[in-house]
């Protein structure tokens, strides 16, 4: 088995890009503090074709070193938009009846391997800090709560590992990929 080169793989340049169709999926970083995790979360969503990223709170955006050095170029191909309150931006996406998701280990949960996505529906993704996780109030305003099942010690994942299970697993679901 050859590994490919890059000039072999079918990667689209930044036009292509911004004209290709985009999976139904928003994501939303509710202070996030790590600049390499905000990086990772726009590779990952650059590799799944996501619409957009909201950047909330303390979260840092681009242009920014740290962010530019984990998400190697994706920042100039994945809209994104910065706003200060979370829960302001989740009541604009569910005014436009986009189902919002908080990403969290609570009770009534929806493990992951059971959530089924519906068909043309929208969904927003919310990722919470590294050390408290998603706001209590945006886990309350959130239509569904999924949680990724752990069985080890920690049943803690970092935000961006989390970021990609979960955009992984519902972009196959929603494409039907197995």
């Amino acid at each position: 088995m050859r590994k490919l080169k890059n000039s072999e793989l079918d990667r689209l340049n930044v036009d292509e890009f911004k004209q290709a169709t985009k999976t139904p999926i928003i994501i939303i970083l509710d202070n996030i503090r790590s600049l390499n995790n905000i990086g990772s979360v726009f590779r990952t969503s650059d590799a799944f074709l996501v619409e957009k990223i909201y950047l909330c709170g303390i979260t840092a955006t681009p242009p920014h070193n740290d962010i530019r050095k984990t998400a190697l170029g994706s920042t100039e191909t994945v809209d994104w938009e910065y706003a200060e309150h979370t829960i302001d931006v989740i009541n604009k996406l569910k005014s436009q009846n986009v189902k919002v998701i908080s990403i969290e280990q609570a009770e009534r949960a929806t493990m992951l391997n059971s959530f089924q996505p519906e068909t043309d529906q929208k969904y927003a993704l919310v990722f919470g800090n590294e050390v408290k996780g998603v706001a209590q109030d945006v886990v309350d305003a959130s239509d569904i709560v999924i949680e990724i099942p752990q069985f080890g010690t920690k049943h803690s994942l970092n935000i961006s590992v989390s970021c990609g299970v979960v955009v992984w697993d519902l972009f196959s679901k929603m494409k039907n990929i197995s």
